[in-house]
């Protein structure tokens, strides 16, 4: 009886562990269409609207998604904050918070770390050109996070569940 719990706990846990990787998988593309919708709300906002820095990534944090929100938000409270820290630095200190919860991984927090750098510290004309290169950017990584998924959330599901069965076979 201890013996069949031990195997199904073994299940379980391996099974687990596969689905939680291809769970990141799968939300990877998600998260940059989110994250491209974020910043064209952005773009919009400092192109349309004149809405100095901090107002406009108010705006977007309410906005967005819930996901992609707290980018925005953390960003927004470090720069009222008063910290003494540039744009740069709280976009760097947001995205840095942003990238443990989310299933972005380095690519793509190399890319919105660029645009963190260019945020405030140029004309409006420059800081547009700058999201919108972004945002071509996470294009791309989302493309390729989508044949990524489609190939690798099965693999994960499988290879959980059948390294938990392969360890029971071992020690039984």
């Amino acid at each position: 009886m201890l013996t069949f719990f031990g195997v199904i706990l073994i299940l379980l846990a391996c099974s687990y562990v596969g689905f939680a990787v291809a769970e990141k998988y799968r939300r990877r593309p998600q998260d940059l269409r989110y994250l491209q919708s974020a910043l064209q709300m952005l773009e919009t906002e400092i192109a349309y609207g004149a809405t100095p820095l901090p107002d406009a990534l108010g705006q977007v944090a309410q906005r967005c998604e819930k996901d992609i929100a707290a980018l925005f938000t953390v960003t927004v409270d470090q720069l009222i904050s008063g910290d003494g820290g540039t744009v740069r630095e709280a976009w760097e200190r947001a995205l840095k918070h942003f990238c443990r919860q989310s299933a972005i991984n380095s690519a793509d927090a190399a890319v919105l770390t660029a645009l963190g750098g260019n945020l405030g510290i140029s004309d409006q004309q420059d800081q547009i050109k700058h999201l919108q290169l972004a945002r071509e950017q996470l294009k791309i990584e989302a493309s390729k996070a989508e044949v990524e998924a489609v190939k690798n959330v099965k693999l994960y599901n499988y290879l959980g569940f059948l390294s938990g069965l392969t360890i029971v076979i071992i020690f039984i």
